[in-house]
């Protein structure tokens, strides 16, 4: 009885036994790779092949009697194939037992009506809560979470939604031409700020600094590198004198500036100590001569800034004998 031939497949190697080589059905070929048990069968296509250009004799021929050698092939590929589906078929139940050990939303629509089924549009109320500070969609009030204060808002004053400024800001209610270089001016201005680093922790010194920052930003040249009015020709100071800001002790400062193109205006920097800190707040006015807001505003604004949460008597103003905390 004549032996069947050997199919093709990878075979170990006669030459290199930790190695398997690639036979073709007829003849060995030049492939050949690093022996693995699991990889022996029918159809598997040679992977990184090495090439080899040795002869040698075909793979042993199949056992005689019962099963054959291919037939032994076939149940180990059978077995190998029932393996992997055991494993694939567990790896499936363990995922679906993770997901149903897990919240799904959409899970109350695939179950039966019961008392406690909801649906996933079904949202709790939120529980009201108290709040110590001023709500930040509070008309009246102009809050600079950052520094810890707030600025009450005058009548005919808003919060507007965009500016060029890198501070907290609120202006009077609509715009004019700008006399000078082309754009769009306010009469009157107010922002606050941090005092820029390195000037000191003295607010008489910062605030005697930064108001000819503040003339200059207001009247002379913007952020944006305007010339609104056209630069500043002189200036005049109107006041210079410590004011109690919000239970604490600061310093005011006050110009007068005229400009090259309209009327000019009216510049002040308030400088005080942050709530809680000895890093200092610079609040600025800028108010237009011309059309602009009455200077008693920037006292009654100055009066009324508070510290953020704080419904006390802790505001102060130009003269005021509280105590700075």
């Amino acid at each position: 009885m004549s032996m069947p031939p050997t199919p093709p497949g990878w075979y170990q190697d006669p030459e290199a036994p930790s190695h398997e080589r690639w036979w073709d059905g007829t003849a060995w070929t030049p492939h050949t790779r690093v022996a693995q048990a699991q990889a022996v069968g029918h159809g598997l296509a040679p992977a990184d092949p090495v090439q080899h250009t040795g002869q040698f004799g075909p793979p042993a021929a199949p056992a005689t009697g019962g099963q054959g050698a291919s037939g032994g092939r076939g149940k180990l590929v059978a077995l190998v194939a029932a393996g992997v589906v055991l494993v694939a078929s567990i790896v499936t139940g363990v995922v679906v037992l993770g997901k149903d050990d897990k919240t799904d939303p959409g899970a109350s629509t695939r179950t039966s009506p019961s008392a406690q089924a909801t649906s996933p549009d079904d949202k709790p109320e939120p529980t009201q809560t108290e709040s110590s500070g001023p709500p930040e969609t509070d008309a009246k009030v102009l809050e600079d979470q950052l520094n810890g204060i707030t600025l009450p808002i005058p009548e005919g004053w808003e919060k507007p939604d965009n500016t060029v400024e890198k501070a907290v800001t609120m202006t009077t209610d609509g715009t004019y031409p700008c006399p000078g270089d082309s754009g769009f001016c306010h009469h009157g201005r107010v922002t606050s700020r941090a005092v820029r680093d390195g000037a000191g922790k003295d607010p008489e010194v910062a605030a005697k600094t930064d108001i000819s920052e503040a003339a200059k930003r207001s009247y002379d040249r913007d952020v944006i590198d305007r010339r609104p009015y056209n630069g500043i020709t002189s200036h005049q100071e109107l006041k210079a004198e410590p004011v109690v800001v919000a239970g604490s002790t600061g310093y005011l400062m006050r110009w007068r500036v005229k400009t090259e193109a309209g009327e000019g205006g009216y510049v002040q920097s308030v400088v005080f100590p942050k709530p809680g800190s000895d890093a200092l707040i610079v609040v600025r006015f800028a108010f237009d001569a011309e059309d602009g807001p009455p200077l008693s505003l920037m006292d009654e604004i100055t009066k009324g800034i508070r510290r953020i949460g704080d419904t006390g008597d802790t505001n102060g103003g130009v003269g005021s004998t509280i105590e700075p905390s």
